[in-house]
């Protein structure tokens, strides 16, 4: 085999075992998360049975809306967790008014039913989740503390034999392995199937998640025409106060020149340099604007590069983490990047922040964007910061937006596009 072919097939490999660990750390934090809600659902199942129990003697009857409230607010929770990880599940309308309604409600039933699944096989696959990485790790580093223990307690994680010499300590420690080869196979398949209730019963009936998505879909194109007309007028703004400036001074100065010529030629030379100078700036200046619609280095060569591109343009230090195998879209790749843009404006104009990071990852259909300092925080959308137009591109593609900044830092905003597969 040719040395280039084979440091291909090298790099193929290496891509795939970083793509399968990627993927097994995800199915683990989805998984852990899933047990988090799992547990709440264990809750309101039982609360929900007494409250049951009680209404039999009429006592319950009361708590029944408190107790579908809390039922409500669960399933959202799991409705967000699900959105974050794959296609959003839309949220449901509020629980209605009046016993009756609220128990013959479809939505509600549907609740019920995945409460009952959650509570129990997401629980249960959740409790595994947890458990396999423990017993991974333990039997893994089994050979380096086993002469430590008592005798008695130097086992494996799964009890089948104690261990009286280093020979039992390797078949502890290649029991590890075994178990971390389990992770990596069956813990994608183990996340999908703990999900798979919450996206069969949480999603809404076609008929309201139809009339939601038309809903949805008026409101973000309001909001696109309106970061489209933001951008029109920054656009404006940058030529009117910036470009235009120096290409007048050039008009002025020419002007200046032809009048010299014929009165005091020695000073021509100085004139036309100055004229020079300012169309050179006019130039610079309408690069730059050009650069801030979309930068040629982007149609180029790629989304990392041009990122790379803004970090190192930043005023405060700025690391760029972008690990994307595959071109997306050009109008999501665009707006992947004028959010970073963004983002690292108002890092370095209100964060007051040492460091910042942008890590850029694409997880199936997902371009998955974050951008992190450690600055003071406090950013709000509402402020005026450009927040808000960042939003508002972002919900145009279909994507999410999450921003979590706490006073005193460190700021994290995170977004998602749809790419295709």
């Amino acid at each position: 085999m040719p040395a280039h072919e084979s440091r291909s097939t090298g790099t193929r490999s290496i891509r795939r075992d970083v793509a399968s660990a990627r993927a097994t750390l995800d199915a683990v934090e989805r998984i852990a998360g899933g047990l988090a809600t799992a547990i709440l659902a264990a809750l309101v199942l039982v609360w929900l049975a007494v409250v049951t129990l009680a209404s039999v003697v009429g006592v319950g009857l009361l708590l029944v809306p408190a107790a579908l409230r809390a039922l409500r607010a669960v399933a959202d929770r799991e409705r967000a967790r699900l959105s974050r990880w794959g296609p959003e599940v839309i949220g449901a309308p509020p629980v209605p008014t009046g016993l009756r309604a609220a128990l013959v409600d479809s939505t509600t039933r549907r609740e019920l039913g995945w409460v009952a699944v959650h509570a129990t096989v997401g629980l249960l696959v959740g409790l595994i989740g947890l458990t396999l990485p423990l017993n991974a790790v333990r039997d893994a580093t089994f050979m380096l503390w086993w002469q430590l223990v008592p005798p008695a307690d130097a086992t494996a994680s799964v009890g089948l034999w104690t261990v009286h010499n280093w020979l039992g300590a390797v078949g502890v420690g290649l029991l590890g392995v075994g178990w971390v080869a389990v992770i990596v196979v069956t813990f994608p398949g183990m996340a999908r199937l703990q999900a798979w209730p919450g996206r069969r019963l949480l999603a809404p009936d076609r008929g309201t998640d139809l009339a939601l998505r038309v809903s949805q879909l008026t409101a973000t194109r309001a909001g696109a025409l309106d970061a489209h007309a933001a951008e029109l007028r920054r656009i404006e703004r940058s030529l009117h106060d910036g470009t235009q400036n120096p290409i007048v001074a050039v008009t002025i100065l020419l002007g200046a020149a032809r009048r010299a010529l014929a009165r005091d030629p020695a000073d021509v030379d100085a004139i036309l340099e100055r004229a020079q100078t300012a169309a050179e700036q006019a130039l610079a200046e309408l690069r730059a604007v050009v650069r801030s619609i979309l930068p040629p280095v982007l149609t180029d060569r790629s989304l990392a590069d041009a990122l790379a591109g803004l970090a190192a343009t930043c005023p405060v230090p700025c690391r760029v983490d972008a690990a994307v195998a595959d071109r997306c879209a050009a109008s999501v790749e665009a707006t992947a990047y004028l959010v970073v843009a963004e983002a690292l404006t108002n890092v370095a104009q209100h964060s007051h922040a040492g460091h910042a990071t942008v890590t850029v990852r694409r997880y199936g259909d997902q371009l998955h964007v974050q951008v992190t300092d450690d600055g003071r925080g406090g950013a709000d959308e509402r402020s005026g910061t450009g927040i808000l137009g960042v939003r508002r591109r972002i919900e145009a593609h279909d994507g999410t937006f999450g921003l979590t900044s706490p006073p005193g830092g460190p700021t994290v905003l995170e977004v998602r596009l749809p790419c295709g597969s």
